[in-house]
């Protein structure tokens, strides 16, 4: 057969190769054992795919992010077949790679319980030490009826084989469960034994590992319940939830993390330091802070207030109700119906809990004449707004159904942009540090080919989102692409922050938006006299202060520094004839702004003691005869460390010192 040329990238860099034509694309990559897929001229396939001329040939390796999807969703095959085989009866539902693992959704008769798991584990190494062969086919759609006659919700998928990459279905996941999305072509893969029999087969567009002994290391996590296509109406199926990494030592790194964030998990903590609850007489995803955990919001809402004023914002102040009217001047219906809970009906006007504040702040812009000289003009407020998330979705303080957003929005003239979301972003970067978070990268969010989903022209898109890429490229932080994210009325700036322990959480938002302003007939009077219509920024620094709140819990473990810890000092009397001197010390330092208790409880000064750790309190004062008699404290740190005899005044000035340095101790 003749040679052809085709253009191969691998670790060992670029390069133009001559092959045999039909080579496989394996053949390439045969001295790379990390190498476990390839990309051929932009897609993904697998290592048995066959080369033609002029493709351009990427190698997929393990650990890349495509590999481990790779990885995890062979893995969810053989979870499959190890299912079948120990429960013949199970019927096949879908089996996607998600992040950092993989479920598969069977029809069961009786739930899975953890001992199953345990079975199944078993079964699955069976498997994988089989070296069972990955083997792709394409098949028609009445082939692929014929072979899957026994699996119910295989064939319902058959039908479903149009479903756009882009669905918001369940469907949009699945990777091993729909056709080739866009091809129209259905494909078959076949498990295949030493022999070349078929040991297990399923529905699926692929790509996969060459064999099961290209599994490297696995486990099986959990069971839950799941509806059918992600839909209530439809039967409910059992879900098995695993993970599978590259090595066994990239595995053990992630069951540690899973055991950290466990550690610290806000609801846990929440509960554990009487910080805020979720009352079922108030409702799913509606929290209210104790008073311990309204110390910490107080604080929060406080400085980031006084940071705002010092930036140049306003505070203002809007309802928690509007008439309907105003969110289709806004745009945000029928947008956002969706997320918004029902109108309620009153004298003849239906009325909504607002789910955000810029429309009422585009009042307040509107409510007398502006000129050019008032611009930037930046409104600001701690505005409670209502999202109905589905319950399936809400999460503690991370997504609830009431929040208040640290809200502004920027109203300046088009030449004023650039500089403006520069500032806003200089403005966010610096707020988050003050709270401790450090590692950061930025995510720009664009419209898609959806023009649908989004108001504008052409021309606005692409003038909005080149002034947010040059501003976030100006900070020199890294920034990714986020198509198709942009909110309905103009593109945004995401700040994207690593936790104590490397989790990625979306904090700030800072969104260009062109549309609002034209809705509401907002202008200004420019230097020539005549009427324009401004810019509007939105900018929200903590997203929402729920979320914010949840996220410090668990970057923390709950261990707040000083100026937000709830208690900042627990004073412990030895003996109860000390309480009065701790009285008296604790009264010095509450004149000084710091918070300060005295346990004067029964209990012995080794259990107190050990209450104030449990409680992560920074600091203890420790008093005994001689600390009365020298006018002293034991000075004692939240890590154990312990100063004796430090005179009351000098451990005064330590705390309000560590306090006004935002510092960790």
């Amino acid at each position: 057969m003749p040679d052809v040329p085709v253009n191969v990238t691998s670790p060992s860099g670029t390069a133009e190769q001559r092959v045999s034509a039909g080579t496989r694309a394996w053949e390439l990559f045969k001295d790379d054992p990390d190498v476990i897929a390839v990309r051929v001229d932009g897609q993904l396939r697998d290592l048995s795919h066959e080369l033609t001329e002029g493709s351009e040939v990427e190698g997929v390796a393990i650990d890349s992010d495509d590999g481990r999807a790779i990885l995890r969703h062979s893995t969810a095959h053989v979870l499959a077949q190890a299912v079948q085989d120990v429960f013949p009866d199970a019927k096949l539902g879908i089996g996607p790679p998600v992040e950092n693992g993989f479920y598969y959704d069977f029809d069961v008769e009786t739930p899975f319980v953890p001992e199953d798991l345990e079975k199944l584990e078993t079964r699955m190494r069976k498997i994988i030490k089989d070296n069972q062969k990955f083997s792709r086919r394409a098949v028609s759609d009445d082939e692929a009826r014929e072979e899957l006659a026994d699996e119910p919700y295989k064939l319902e998928l058959i039908g479903l084989k149009g479903v756009s990459a882009g669905s918001t279905t369940e469907l949009s996941a699945v990777e091993g469960a729909s056709a080739e999305v866009g091809s129209g072509e259905l494909t078959i893969y076949d498990n295949l034994d030493r022999n070349g029999d078929v040991a297990w087969k399923d529905l699926c567009r692929g790509p996969h590992l060459p064999t099961t002994r290209r599994i490297p290391a696995f486990k099986l996590m959990r069971t839950a319940a799941a509806y059918w296509r992600g839909d209530e109406k439809n039967k409910q199926l059992q879900r098995i939830y695993g993970t599978a990494w590259e090595s066994k030592e990239a595995l053990a790194e992630h069951l540690h993390r899973l055991e950290e964030a466990e550690r610290r998990d806000h609801r846990k903590l929440g509960r554990d330091l009487d910080l805020f609850s979720f009352p079922d007489e108030i409702g799913s995803g509606l929290a209210v802070f104790h008073p311990k955990g309204g110390v910490i919001k107080r604080v929060m809402e406080d400085y980031v207030r006084q940071r705002h004023i010092e930036e140049g914002f306003q505070y203002v102040g809007t309802p928690h109700i509007t008439k309907e009217g105003l969110f289709h001047t806004s745009g945000h219906l029928p947008y956002f119906a969706d997320t918004m809970f029902p109108p309620m009906e009153m004298e003849g006007a239906n009325y909504y809990l607002k789910a955000m504040n810029c429309p009422m702040h585009n009042l307040i812009f509107r409510s007398r004449g502006r000129s050019y000289r008032e611009l930037p003009l930046r409104l600001f407020e701690f505005g409670t707004v209502y999202r109905f998330e589905k319950s399936g979705v809400v999460h503690g303080l991370t997504r609830v159904r009431g929040l208040t957003q640290d809200d502004s929005h920027s109203y300046c003239t088009p030449e004023q942009a650039p500089d403006e979301i520069r500032h806003l972003l200089g403005f966010v970067l610096s707020l988050l540090k003050d709270f401790g978070l450090e590692d950061f990268y930025l995510e720009l969010s664009t419209r898609d080919d959806t023009k649908d989903k989004f108001m504008g022209s052409d021309e606005q898109w692409e003038t909005a989102t080149k002034i947010l890429e040059e501003a976030a490229t100006a900070t020199g932080l890294e920034l990714v692409p986020d198509p198709g994210g942009a909110a309905f009325y103009g593109p945004k700036i995401s700040v994207q922050c690593r936790d104590a322990i490397g989790r990625t959480w979306q904090m700030s938002t800072i969104q260009y938006d062109f549309n609002q302003p034209a809705g509401f007939e907002l202008e200004y009077q420019a230097t020539d006299g005549t009427r324009r219509q401004p810019v509007m920024i939105h900018s929200a620094k903590f997203g929402s202060l729920e979320r914010f709140f949840g996220v410090l819990v668990e970057h923390y473990a709950g261990a707040f520094p000083p100026w937000l810890a709830p208690v900042q000092v627990e004073a412990i009397p030895i003996a109860e004839r000390h309480n009065d001197y701790l009285v008296e010390v604790a009264a010095k330092m509450r004149a000084q702004g710091l918070r300060v208790e005295v346990d004067d409880s029964d209990e012995r000064m080794q259990k107190k003691i050990r209450n104030a750790q449990l409680q992560k309190v920074p600091f203890m004062m420790i008093a005994g005869d001689d600390d009365v008699e020298a006018g002293a404290v034991s000075f004692r740190y939240r890590d154990g460390r312990q100063d004796n005899g430090v005179p009351v005044d000098e451990a005064i000035a330590r705390v309000a010192q560590a306090v006004a340095d935002r510092v960790q101790v």
